[in-house]
Order: C-alpha cells, then sequence, then structure tokens
C-alpha cells in the first residue's frame, strides 16, 4: 500500500519506456525502493529502461504490452495482480504522429484513436476492477492540456486527449469511496522523445518536473493536476475565447 509518506511499494508502468514513466520511477526511488512493473514492447528501449531501473537498487519486472492489443489487457492486467497489489498505475503511453498527417489519412487517425483513447479506456476499466478488489491503489492518467481546447493545430491529436480525460474523471468519481481513486494530470508542451525536434510551447517543462509534481499529487490525494500550475490560469482563459478569436489566437 502507499504509507503515510505517500511512497508506493509497487508501481505499474503501462507504457514504461516514455520519458515521464521513468522519471516516475526514479522519483519514487529517491525516498524508498518500489516494486516497479514495466509493461512496454519487448526489445532493446525496454531492456536498457529496466536496467537503469535496476541500477537504482529498484526491482523491476519487465511484462509484454501493447496498447492496442485490447483483448489482452484484462488477462494482462490480473495476472499481474495476482501476485501482488498495485499501489500506483501509470498510463503513460501515447501517440503524438502528424497533425496534418492525422486528419488526411485513415489508418493514422485510427491508431491514433486506439492508443490515444480506446486503449487507456481499456487499462482503465481492468485497474478499476483490480483496485477496488484491493481496497486501494492509484490510477495516474497522463492526459494533456492539448484536450482541454481542441485547437486546429492538433486537433486529432487534442480530441483523443479530451476523450480519454473525460473518461478518467468520470471513472475517479465512480471510484469514490472504494479506496481507490484516479489522478488525472494534465502538462503543457514537455520535452521527451515524443516532441523532439518541436518547437517548445510557452511554460514547457521536463519530464522530471511533471513527475516530481505527480509524486506530490499521489500523496496529497489529488485527483487532478496541470503542469506547470501556472497552465490552469492559463486554460481557464482560453476554455472562454470566442470561436472566432480564437481561432486567430498563434496556438
Amino acid at each position: 500500500m502507499i504509507n503515510a509518506l505517500g511512497q508506493p511499494q509497487t508501481v505499474l508502468l503501462l507504457g514504461g519506456t516514455s520519458d515521464i514513466a521513468l522519471a516516475l520511477a526514479r522519483a519514487w526511488a529517491r525516498n524508498g525502493s518500489p516494486e516497479v512493473i514495466l509493461a512496454a514492447r519487448p526489445g532493446e528501449r525496454r531492456d536498457r529502461a529496466a536496467a537503469g531501473l535496476a541500477d537504482l537498487g529498484l526491482r523491476v519486472e519487465a511484462v509484454d504490452f501493447e496498447a492496442e492489443a485490447t483483448g489482452d489487457h484484462p488477462a494482462l492486467i490480473e495476472s499481474i495482480a495476482a501476485s501482488r497489489d498495485i499501489d500506483v498505475a501509470v498510463i503513460a503511453f501515447g501517440v503524438l504522429g502528424d497533425e496534418e498527417q492525422s486528419w488526411q489519412d485513415h489508418e493514422t487517425a485510427a491508431r491514433l484513436a486506439e492508443v490515444n483513447y480506446v486503449a487507456p479506456v481499456s487499462v482503465g476499466v481492468c485497474l478499476a476492477q483490480v483496485m477496488r478488489r484491493q481496497g486501494h491503489g492509484v490510477i495516474v492518467a497522463l492526459s494533456s492540456v492539448a484536450g482541454e481546447r481542441v485547437r486546429r493545430s492538433n486537433f486529432a491529436y487534442g480530441a483523443s486527449k479530451a476523450g480519454m480525460d473525460g473518461f478518467f474523471l468520470g471513472l475517479g468519481e465512480a471510484l469514490r469511496g472504494s479506496g481507490a481513486r484516479v489522478l488525472v494530470v494534465r502538462p503543457g508542451f514537455v520535452h521527451t522523445k515524443m516532441t523532439e525536434g518541436r518547437e517548445a510551447a510557452p511554460l514547457s517543462v521536463t519530464a522530471e518536473q511533471v513527475a516530481d509534481a505527480v509524486t506530490t499529487a499521489v500523496a496529497k490525494g489529488d485527483d487532478l493536476i496541470w503542469v506547470p500550475k501556472a497552465m490552469r490560469g492559463v486554460m481557464s482563459g482560453l476554455r472562454h475565447v470566442p470561436r472566432p478569436l480564437f481561432r486567430k489566437l498563434p496556438i
């Protein structure tokens, strides 16, 4: 279970080779030695990630995970939970894609929706069942401010994140009183492999800054955070800008 200092004993990283997921594991390692289940595609990238966490003194188990193989998710989550409780599960996978291709190419658009919305819903339902049974646990859903008000510049991605965000906010309400809970995280632009080569937006952050905010929020029992905190005020203002003016903004 998560101890009195907010430190989990077992962490499941779905999309465990992502920069934010690994930064989270390192952040929790600073105050303890949680067991980390690294759920990702097999390969050199996962092997390197597992070895790096093991070098920090963490117990690491690597399991095969494919976001789009939603039919496999129930058995996978149940197999992980069979031998231990899952204190924190981080949904850290996603695709950004090419903004223009993602609405003009059918295969690209369908995959973006599958990975960013359908797959998180799939694992979210499975995790909710496990954590209700345990009577405790936190699902950390890495959303995005792109889903708060969908912009023309990346509307396919933003729409997929809007759907994910709404689902996990609702899931958190549904789990109230069960002992399990949900933390929805809305970062702005994050410097990661996924955004490499793209022009950074204002108020951009690093994976480590997101990880610090998430670990603090898990310990405090928060259910929704923006990273950085100033992004909350920015998005609150943008939500109320009239559409004719909004479409002229350089975003």
